[in-house]
């Protein structure tokens, strides 16, 4: 079955990075959506059917914490994985204790593919 992912992202770079690197995820990837902010992203999650979103911290209008927080309040069930150079340990307990993974940047294709296998409980 066909994997639906968000790519959520102020760098259109990082988000090309990003979408390249799940092609070695082993996936079956369905359709694949991007968005430059967290508000964008919230619309787009709110409106579409993803399996996965990977979402970046630091971002205009809307901050990655301030979108996950919405999904969360709004009971929107999709899977987060942050790909972020945030380096506060304050942030990134508050992110897994919320149930998100977390993969610094830079990342290498290793760590994003494990964080998505882990979310998808080895099941690819």
């Amino acid at each position: 079955m066909p994997v639906n992912v968000l790519i959520v992202d102020d760098s259109g770079v990082m988000r090309r990075m990003i979408k390249r690197t799940l092609g070695m995820t082993g996936l079956v990837l369905g359709e694949i959506k991007e968005a430059p902010d967290g508000q964008a992203g919230l619309e787009e999650v709110r409106s579409g059917d993803f399996d996965l979103a990977l979402v970046d911290v630091n971002m205009p209008r809307m901050n990655g914490l301030e979108m996950i927080t919405k999904m969360r309040e709004e009971a929107l069930q999709v899977p987060v994985v942050v790909v972020s150079t945030e380096g506060s340990d304050d942030r990134i307990e508050w992110l897994r204790g919320n149930g998100v993974a977390f993969v610094p940047k830079p990342f290498t294709a290793e760590g994003l593919v494990d964080a998505v296998v882990k979310v998808f409980g080895g099941r690819l």
